[in-house]
């Protein structure tokens, strides 16, 4: 009950917000997130509930529920929310910081890989900065820091990257000497790769630099070399870095090795085949038999209760969310408006599709979580 108050009225507070301080806001954008974070607070409590049942039957003492965690997460975000909206009345007041902002990305990208591994690193990657019990991933937060930087740069710059260079094909190439800030996000996706053993930033990182240079220019030859650059980083990094070997490998045949590396994809199948297209039901599967079923593998665990028509349903709230976000940038009639609201609802997009593509075994596996509906603060307040 106190959950579902909590949700009503922290939802609240932020839809008279919208009103008040954004009240030609896009209408639609804030009650696709309250339904997908609802969604996302349901399934916690759910697997809550199956965390504490074992325990109890085993005599141990129950273990702490997120759920409470994620309802203050959720209230800190949308705190943030609020903040935002009341503060920046004008979003082109914040190109005027927009290298500070990309000078503050860098470091908290970097910040976990040079961190010692006792409070940064979680099932093999650096991703966190962890003090106790608390942690954080600098990351989540550096997406948006970038993201600034890159629209108000492209926006500046935007002649130098349109000059055309040499014609082939049809197409018209770019000068070599204007690659530069592709060879800089590629390096900088490579360098996260390295220090942070992390392919789910890494790709993210450097597809939105990609579709920012591509919306900024509208010249289909940056992302034809934009995409030579990803295969040759991917076989690359094939080549050098063993976790990203087995990575593939568990993607080619999780079932090879199924009681060790390729477990969790392999219970996570299971678990979607489980619940075939109409579900099981909410609390008849037993989604909590996948490693981390409440944070990486939120698919599957509402795959199995949800079904294949569920989960079609969820996509399509991401899909509506994702297209409002662009119709916004379209709506803009300021460069960098338009590229940062491209920006926002691309990274969204890209996300849903590492995450989904992963836990259904479409692409390798990484360790992005669902906006808005897996568990995880970092994320969520981002």
């Amino acid at each position: 009950l106190w959950v579902g108050l909590a949700y009503l009225a922290l939802f609240t507070i932020a839809h008279l917000s919208v009103r008040r301080f954004a009240p030609y806001a896009d209408p639609l954008i804030l009650p696709c997130v309250a339904l997908l974070n609802g969604l996302g607070l349901v399934m916690i409590h759910r697997l809550d509930l199956a965390r504490v049942q074992p325990a109890i039957a085993a005599g141990e003492e129950a273990p702490a529920d997120l759920i409470s965690r994620q309802v203050a997460w959720t209230a800190i975000g949308l705190a943030l929310f609020v903040a935002v909206l009341w503060v920046v009345r004008d979003h082109r007041t914040i190109a005027r910081y927009a290298y500070t902002a990309g000078f503050l990305g860098l470091v908290l990208l970097a910040l976990p890989g040079l961190l010692p591994s006792s409070i940064s690193e979680v099932n093999g990657a650096k991703l966190w900065i962890r003090v106790g019990s608390v942690g954080i991933q600098p990351g989540e937060f550096a997406k948006i820091l970038l993201i600034v930087f890159f629209a108000a740069f492209l926006v500046q710059k935007r002649e130098l990257f349109s000059t055309a260079g040499r014609r082939f094909l049809g197409m018209e190439l770019p000068r070599a000497r204007d690659l530069a800030p592709l060879i800089v996000a590629w390096g900088l996706s490579v360098g996260v790769l390295v220090l942070e053993r992390d392919l789910g930033t890494s790709l993210l990182f450097f597809g939105i630099v990609l579709v920012l240079l591509y919306v900024a220019t509208e010249r289909v030859s940056w992302l034809l070399i934009g995409l030579s650059f990803f295969l040759g980083g991917c076989l690359i990094a094939y080549q050098l870095f063993g976790h990203v070997r087995v990575r593939v490998q568990v993607w080619i045949d999780p079932f090879s090795d199924f009681d060790n590396t390729g477990y969790q994809i392999a219970q996570a199948l299971f678990s979607l085949g489980t619940g075939g297209v109409g579900g099981t039901g909410l609390g008849a599967g037993r989604p909590d038999l996948v490693p981390y079923a409440h944070s990486d593998f939120m698919l599957s665990s509402l795959g199995e209760e949800l079904g294949l028509v569920g989960l079609a349903a969820i996509l399509i709230v991401y899909l509506v969310l994702i297209t409002r976000g662009l119709r916004s940038a379209l709506a803009v009639r300021d460069s960098f408006g338009k590229l940062l609201a491209t920006g926002l609802a691309f990274t969204l997009a890209l996300q849903v599709f590492i995450v989904i593509g992963g836990a259904s075994k479409l692409i390798p596996l990484t360790g992005l979580t669902l906006p808005f509906l897996s568990y995880g603060g970092s994320s969520l307040v981002a």
